[in-house]
């Protein structure tokens, strides 16, 4: 005989070989030489090799095996999540499919603080899913799911026994005889008819490491006990079912947090929405001409007129641009919306109906005085009308600076633009409520442009996005030759054209500014006192003790922000000239009563240059 081991590349013994008789005659019988001996071991060299790179073959295919079924797995999570049964199901097919045992059952538990005692004892209740191999070739075979309490075929109840122990202390039992394990219950296969062998049970824990389940193989196919690989390999499969499991969660919740939004849009459309008895009313009134309303004039006054007359006038201001012939639109529908719109503005100081009312008179002025109209298209022109009047919808009287300051719920949807933002959402609301559906009748182009249209103009009046984008058109009206028909310098048009009808009280005459100058003082000053409850201390233009300075703010207010705009626009467009001039007119009325109450540090001259106004716009950067 001459035995020999074989070795791997490492030097590691994997087998023995032997050879035994060597051939030479039964008579004479001859002993393996030294030269047999070497020959031999050179040939064990290549069979140690070979039988390493067969194991190691072996192992690459498992793995790419393994690897397969934890793709099919992580998959199943990300796209079977509807229900908890589906995926249950799909786990329990690949887990019998790859580990080759007859049975796999997942037991998910519920835990109840008030159950919880210092042993932290799980409740008794759980929902458990469970697979036989059988029931792999029917797949129409529903998922054996029970609740345990009732009459449930569940053979190891969570709350005792094996499962019952690795579900509260976390540790994975692999028994190799069941009979011989004392947590068994003989009685399960008693009352089943089946026969358990082997058991390999672990944990299911979510995200957080809490225990929310636990996982059970039963018997495997070729007889033997569960070993380290399929330890290994059913540990994947639990941390994949505890993702799956928090996945569909996540999922149901979302889901009925989609539908309680449903249903608090559904309500709040209802609530927010005016009733048909008043677009009855509003119908029937007589709307009088533009001339008898006077919203042509730049020097409109929004003070005098009642709530009708402004609901009237915003009607005449579309039948004057001709809109509800060119979009087809509903007069009855149009009087509900606009009703709608009134009332989703809340009753605060200056950020009201009212406001937003003049806003568009503005708009209006400039497209029908100023000619706009002639330069932006009809689209263009009803969805800045309709922005100007929703551009505020259900302002709180407080700024987006507040807002985030506070980290209020709209500070936490939205990054920027929290208050414009917002409004628009309110507008798409009212616009897509029942009976108030003005642009019903356009067109999928057209309703898809003008939604992005009102979505531009409304964020546009985020003074942040002014600042952003003036510099731009300054440059464009200073050129003399821009062309209005490109698209992108018409966008730019349109933002600067909402900023200037936002702040067109400042143009307005005199009695008419100073009114609505004490009322945007005191919606901040309001918030100013709120800050003060935060202990925070407010910026001057918040502060009621710094009333006194109204004056020096207005002129800051007009060098920054509303004499650039306007000065630029009656360069582009020369009939927008009474904006700069009542404005102008303005800043030397407020210069005036800052002399008179003796206030310092008033800039006598305007805003004549680019320097001016980038130093102006730094110093109201915080306003």
């Amino acid at each position: 005989m001459l035995s020999m081991p074989i070795k791997d590349p490492s030097g590691e013994v994997i087998g023995v070989a032997e050879v035994i008789n060597k051939l030479g005659g039964i008579d004479k019988p001859e002993a393996f030489d030294e030269a047999d001996e070497q020959v031999f071991g050179q040939y064990l060299q290549f069979c140690g090799i070979g039988i390493n790179n067969a194991r190691l073959y072996q192992r690459a295919m498992l793995e790419v095996k393994r690897n397969k079924v934890l793709l099919d797995l992580a998959r199943v999570i990300f796209e079977e999540q509807s229900t908890l049964s589906s995926i249950m199901r799909r786990i329990l097919e690949l887990t019998i499919s790859l580990l080759r045992c007859e049975r796999c059952s997942i037991l998910l538990v519920d835990e109840s603080p008030r159950k919880r005692n210092k042993r932290r004892q799980i409740k008794e209740k759980e929902t458990v899913y469970e697979l036989c191999i059988s029931d792999l070739e029917n797949k129409t075979q529903n998922l054996n799911t029970s609740s345990t309490g009732n009459s449930s075929p569940c053979r190891f109840p969570v709350h005792m026994g094996i499962t019952g122990f690795v579900a509260t202390t976390g540790q994975t039992l692999n028994i190799s005889d069941a009979y011989s394990e004392p947590k068994f219950d003989a009685k399960c296969d008693e009352r089943t008819g089946f026969r358990t062998k082997q058991m390999l049970c672990m944990p299911i824990r979510n995200a957080n490491g809490t225990i929310v389940g636990v996982s059970l193989l039963v018997n495997k196919i070729d007889g033997v006990a569960f070993n380290k690989n399929d330890e290994e390999m059913f540990e994947a499969f639990a941390i994949f079912c505890g993702l799956g499991i928090t996945n569909t969660h996540m999922y149901e919740n979302a889901c009925r947090a989609v539908a309680k939004q449903r249903v608090a849009l559904e309500t709040l459309s209802y609530h927010a929405t005016a009733p048909q008895e008043e677009a009855q009313r509003l119908k029937k009134m007589s709307i009088p001409s533009i001339n008898e309303l006077g919203l042509s004039r730049f020097s409109f006054n929004e003070l005098r007129f009642s709530e009708d007359e402004m609901l009237v006038g915003g009607i005449r201001m579309f039948h004057e641009l001709d809109f509800f012939n060119k979009f087809r639109i509903n007069y009855e529908t149009m009087c509900r919306w606009l009703l709608s719109v009134r009332k989703n503005y809340r009753n605060v100081t200056y950020h009201n109906w009212r406001h937003a009312f003049s806003v568009s008179q503005t708009m209006f002025a400039i497209l029908k005085t100023g000619q706009l109209c002639n330069v932006i298209s009809d689209l263009e022109c009803m969805a800045l009308l309709v922005a100007c009047l929703c551009h505020d919808l259900d302002h709180r009287g407080t700024n987006n600076k507040y807002q985030i300051m506070t980290e209020s719920s709209l500070a936490q949807l939205y990054s920027t633009s929290v208050m414009e933002h917002h409004h628009f959402d309110q507008c798409i609301m009212i616009l897509n409520s029942k009976g108030c559906e003005i642009f019903n009748n356009l067109s999928p182009d057209e309703y898809s442009q003008v939604i992005r249209l009102v979505e531009h103009a409304i964020l546009s009046t985020d003074l942040a996005v002014y600042f952003k984008s003036r510099g731009e058109f300054f440059n464009m009206v200073k050129s003399k030759d821009c062309d209005w028909y490109d698209e992108e310098n018409r966008e730019i048009l349109r933002g600067m054209l909402m900023t200037a009808c936002d702040v067109s009280a400042i143009s307005k005459p005199w009695e008419v500014q100073k009114e609505v100058a004490e009322l945007v003082s005191g919606e901040f000053f309001e918030q100013g006192d709120l800050e003060r409850e935060l202990n925070v201390e407010p910026e001057d233009m918040m502060n009621r003790e710094k009333h006194h300075l109204l004056p020096k703010m207005q002129v800051s207010f007009i060098d920054a922000i509303c004499l650039p705009i306007y000065k630029a626009l009656s360069t582009g467009f020369e009939k927008l000239a009474p904006l700069k001039t009542g404005c102008e007119a303005n800043r030397d009325n407020w210069l005036k009563v800052g002399r008179e109450l003796g206030i310092s540090g008033l800039k006598e001259k305007g805003v004549s240059d680019e320097k001016d106004v980038d130093e102006s716009e730094a110093k109201c950067s915080k306003r």
